[in-house]
């Protein structure tokens, strides 16, 4: 008999580590070629871990909820033959990037440079002991560690740095900052006459709670929400921009159009695909909406790759994303639209289908909300929320006169980048989706 040791598989050049979620096998079970074993969870998906040889699980080395790097051994299977090669390939599996924020010392490497680059930090990092990963409970990428060893700085002192990542991860740029203000004295905050100005940092009041009060664990997927959310509004200059569109011609239509389309398509025709094909056409109009802003560089993207927020059966949110959606006619998109959103309902998404997205847009009309202030979802620069389609009394303008009349109406939230989209770009962007809306027989792509 042998032993086949079951590794964390790559995951992306940037993803380092996982955290064991759930273990889907006991110990003693038997290991079919291709079965999920453990359920892993990076910060934007879950996803599972499947045995590539078969025989007997017979040992766990990682408990639930325990955070691992990638190339940790997660358990042990015993199997016919001789014990299998440690450093067996792995499949590489894509998920979204854990980028640190990009700072002045950041530059272009060719190949040749980046992966000398790479070379020189694997080694710095297996033959430093200083700051090994058993004398420490936190995780420290790679490039972290180097700097911190190139700057002497003890793996005591590198724990006392608060990171501004996920889960409080110390990053590059945070690791710069403390190695900058490291020399400077820590400001003092007691009451003297020539500090009267001064304030001290704000601290979270105490929360009282009774006996009947009910205390819950945030989740892990709430945690990174919250700290994605936090982060885009630590990082964005966010601004709104309101408008009302008359979307009585697309109701219209739609009702008109969705049993046929339903028979023919085998596919539900919702509002989706419909507000999402103005919203392309718009990104075609305003190109700097679908960009990014890296330093002081603006990066405006080809492709557009239109992120959809879709509400999980727990409450939670996630934002599966339909790559070079301007490729798709009204079809395609409808398509996309219902098979991403059933499979983010039932924990099915693919990593690679959550990350890319260069412009967002979400429904909240779908849970009776007229208008919002959407955040934006780093590291993009708008969002487009949808509220409730209402009938409403309306002025018509017609040649014989005006008149009132019943119309579908709907208010589009624009939530912006203050920071590189001035208002008019911001306000003329919605205004053309709301163009597109309104003149909805001559938007079609068809």
């Amino acid at each position: 008999m042998g032993q086949y040791l079951l590794k964390l598989p790559k995951m992306g050049e940037s993803v380092t580590e996982a955290t064991v979620t759930k273990w889907l096998m006991e110990v003693g079970d038997r290991v079919v070629l291709d079965d999920a074993i453990v359920e892993i969870a990076t910060d934007k998906v879950d996803t599972d871990v499947t045995a590539e040889v078969e025989g007997v699980l017979i040992e766990k080395k990682v408990q639930e909820n325990e955070v691992v790097a990638v190339g940790a051994v997660l358990a042990v299977i015993e199997i016919e033959g001789q014990t299998a090669e440690q450093d067996t390939e792995t499949v590489t599996i894509e998920l979204p990037p854990v980028v640190d924020e990009p700072s002045e010392k950041d530059q272009i490497l060719t190949p040749e440079v980046a992966a000398k680059t790479l070379s020189e930090e694997i080694e710095t990092v297996q033959n430093t002991t200083k700051l090994s990963a058993k004398e420490s409970t936190k995780f420290y990428s790679p490039l972290v560690r180097n700097i911190a060893q190139e700057e002497g700085i003890s793996i005591a002192e590198l724990d006392t740095i608060v990171g501004s990542g996920i889960e409080q991860r110390v990053t590059k740029n945070d690791i710069l900052a403390y190695i900058k203000n490291k020399g400077q004295a820590a400001p003092s905050f007691t009451a003297s006459p020539n500090l009267e100005n001064k304030k001290a940092p704000p601290v979270a009041p105490e929360i009282r709670f009774g006996g009947n009060d009910q205390i819950v664990e945030m989740s892990r997927m709430e945690k990174l929400i919250s700290n994605h959310m936090k982060s885009s509004l630590q990082t964005a200059a966010h601004v709104q921009s309101f408008i009302e569109v008359d979307v009585t011609n697309l109701w219209n239509w739609r009702e008109d159009a969705k049993n046929a389309f339903q028979k023919r398509e085998n596919e539900k025709l919702t509002f989706t695909p419909l507000f999402m094909t103005a919203i392309i056409k718009a990104l075609r109009d305003y190109p700097a909406m679908n960009s990014s802003i890296q330093g002081d560089k603006i990066i405006i993207k080809q492709a557009i790759n239109l992120g959809m927020a879709t509400a999980l059966p727990n409450g939670n949110l996630i934002v599966p994303v339909i790559k070079n959606a301007d490729h798709f006619n009204l079809i395609g998109l409808a398509k996309a639209v219902n098979n991403l959103a059933n499979r983010a309902r039932t924990n099915a998404l693919k990593p690679d289908e959550v990350q890319e997205g260069t412009y967002t847009f979400t429904n909240i009309g779908n849970f009776g909300s007229l208008m919002g202030t959407p955040i934006i979802n780093q590291p993009q620069v708008g969002i487009l929320a949808i509220g409730a389609i209402r009938k409403m009394p309306a002025v018509i303008e017609t040649p014989e006169g005006d008149f009132i009349g019943i119309r579908h109406k709907v208010i589009l939230s624009h939530s912006y980048d203050h920071r590189i989209i001035n208002g008019a770009t911001g306000g003329m962007f919605v205004k053309r989706v709301a163009e597109y809306l309104e003149n909805w027989e001559e938007t079609l792509p068809y």
